[in-house]
C-alpha cells in the first residue's frame, strides 16, 4: 500500500513540473514577441525620422553669420510689377500668295533656249527662256487667213448691204455675206487670243514661245534644261517677291485671346540668334492649321528688316502683349534645378547650439546659423530685370525671399547641405 501511494504521488509530481516547464516557455515566448514587436515598431519610426530628416535636408540649406556675409545674401520681398508681358510662338518666313509665282507654259515643246540663273532678279515680262513648237505657225497662219477674208467679206458686206436697199438683190444673200463676216472675225480674234496668252506676235511664222516672269522677283528653282521636253501645267520655273515678306507663327489656342491686331512682336532666326528683327500682327486665322491645334498670326516685316530673309526659313519670337500687373521677383532670385525651378525663404533665426564637452575640454560657443528653405514656383514673363513668378504651394506675402546669391544655395543644397562647425 505504501509502495502504491509513493508510486502515485512521485508520477502527480512529474506531471505538475512538466506542466510548469509548458507555462514558463509560453511566457518566454510571449515575453520574445513583445519585446520584437517594440523593436520593429521603434526601428519604424526611426526610419520615418530619418526620412522625414532626408526630405526636410534635401529642401533646406544653412549658413552661418560669416558665411551669409561673405557669399553677400540679400532678401526682399515679392513685389507687384507692371511687367511687358510676352508669349513665345514659333513659325517660318513666308510671302502672300500673289508675291510668289510658278511658271509653266500653256503649249508643250521643246526648251531651246535658257536666259536665267537661281538667284537672278527679273522684271515682270521679262523672258525666262524659250520653246520651239510647230504648232504656232499653224496658229499664225490661222490667224493671218480670217484676217484676210474679214477684209474681203467686209467689202461684200458693203456691197449687199447697198444692193439690198435698193432690192437689187434678194435679203437672204445679205444674210449669208453678214453671217460669213461674224464667223471669220471671232475666228480671227480666237487665233489672236492664243498668240497673246503665248506672248507670240501675230506677225509672221515663227515656231519659238518665249516663257515670261509674271512678277518682279528672284529666280528660285528652275526645273528644266534645254532640249528636254516642256510639259503644259508643269512648273518650270519659280520666281519670288520678297519685299512683301512676312511671317507665319503658330500661337496655341489658350494664348489666342491676348493676341491681337497690331501688336509688335520681336523675332530671331533660330540659326542667326543674335539678330532680332521687329514686326506687326496683320492678321489672324479663323481655323485651326491641321492637327496641331495652333492658329496662323501674320506678322509684317518692315521691308528695310526683310533684306537678306527668304520664305521658309523657321523663327523664334515674342509676341508684345499689354503690360499687366503681376507678383514678380528679381530675375537672380529664381534659379533652376533639373526642370523645376526655385526660390529661397529665409527662415526664423535659430538660437546659438551649445554643444556637450568632455571633461577638461574647453568650453566653446558655435556661430549662429542662419537657415534657408527652397520653395518651388513657376516663373512667367521676365522684363526689366524682373520675373513673373507664382508658388507651387501657399506661402507667406511676408517671407523673406532671397533676391541675390541664390545661386550659391542652390550649389549648397545640391552638395547635401552639410555644413560644419
Amino acid at each position: 500500500m505504501k509502495n502504491i501511494f509513493s508510486y502515485l504521488t512521485a508520477k502527480d509530481a512529474k506531471r505538475f513540473s512538466q506542466r510548469a516547464q509548458n507555462l514558463i516557455s509560453l511566457r518566454a515566448m510571449r515575453f520574445i514577441l513583445a519585446c520584437l514587436a517594440v523593436t520593429l515598431i521603434a526601428c519604424n519610426e526611426k526610419k520615418t525620422e530619418e526620412s522625414h530628416e532626408e526630405e526636410k535636408s534635401s529642401t533646406e540649406v544653412a549658413l552661418t553669420a560669416s558665411q551669409y556675409k561673405t557669399v553677400g545674401i540679400e532678401t526682399g520681398f515679392v513685389e507687384d510689377r507692371n511687367l511687358n508681358k510676352i508669349i513665345k510662338a514659333n513659325g517660318y518666313t513666308t510671302v502672300p500668295p500673289q508675291n510668289s509665282a510658278e511658271v509653266s507654259t500653256l503649249i508643250g515643246g521643246t526648251i531651246k533656249d535658257i536666259y536665267v540663273l537661281e538667284g537672278t532678279f527679273v522684271n515682270k515680262g521679262k523672258v525666262l527662256a524659250t520653246i520651239q513648237n510647230l504648232e504656232v505657225i499653224e496658229m499664225q497662219e490661222e490667224y493671218q487667213s480670217a484676217t484676210a477674208n474679214v477684209e474681203y467679206l467686209q467689202l461684200e458686206y458693203n456691197r449687199q448691204k447697198t444692193l439690198s436697199e435698193e432690192n437689187v438683190n434678194p435679203r437672204k444673200t445679205f444674210q449669208e455675206v453678214k453671217a460669213k463676216l461674224a464667223a471669220e472675225k471671232a475666228r480671227a480674234q480666237a487665233a489672236k487670243n492664243k498668240l497673246d496668252a503665248l506672248h507670240v506676235s501675230t506677225k509672221g511664222t515663227i515656231s519659238v514661245v518665249p516663257i515670261v516672269s509674271p512678277i518682279n522677283g528672284y529666280v528660285g528653282k528652275i526645273n528644266i534644261a534645254k532640249g528636254a521636253f516642256a510639259n503644259t501645267g508643269v512648273s518650270l520655273f519659280e520666281v519670288v517677291d520678297n519685299s512683301q515678306m512676312h511671317l507665319d507663327l503658330n500661337v496655341y489656342e489658350k494664348d489666342l485671346g491676348s493676341i491681337s491686331i497690331g501688336q509688335v512682336i520681336d523675332f530671331v532666326l533660330t540659326n542667326q540668334s543674335n539678330k532680332s528683327i521687329k514686326g506687326k500682327i496683320f492678321g489672324i486665322n479663323k481655323s485651326f492649321s491641321n492637327e496641331s491645334k495652333t492658329v496662323a498670326v501674320h506678322a509684317k516685316i518692315e521691308p528695310a528688316d526683310a533684306k537678306g530673309l527668304i520664305p521658309g526659313m523657321y523663327v523664334s519670337a515674342n509676341i508684345n502683349i499689354t503690360n499687366t500687373t503681376v507678383p514678380a521677383l528679381p530675375k537672380d532670385a529664381v534659379v533652376r534645378n533639373a526642370d523645376k525651378y526655385f526660390v529661397f525663404i529665409q527662415e526664423e533665426r535659430h538660437a546659438e547650439e551649445k554643444h556637450e564637452h568632455k571633461k577638461g575640454e574647453k568650453e566653446e560657443t558655435h556661430e549662429e546659423e542662419i537657415h534657408f528653405k527652397a520653395v518651388e514656383v513657376i516663373p512667367g514673363t521676365t522684363d526689366l530685370g524682373f520675373t513673373e513668378i507664382k508658388f507651387v504651394d501657399k506661402t507667406n506675402s511676408d517671407a523673406k525671399i532671397v533676391t541675390k546669391g541664390a545661386f550659391y544655395l542652390l550649389s549648397a543644397m545640391k552638395g547635401g547641405g552639410e555644413h560644419t562647425h
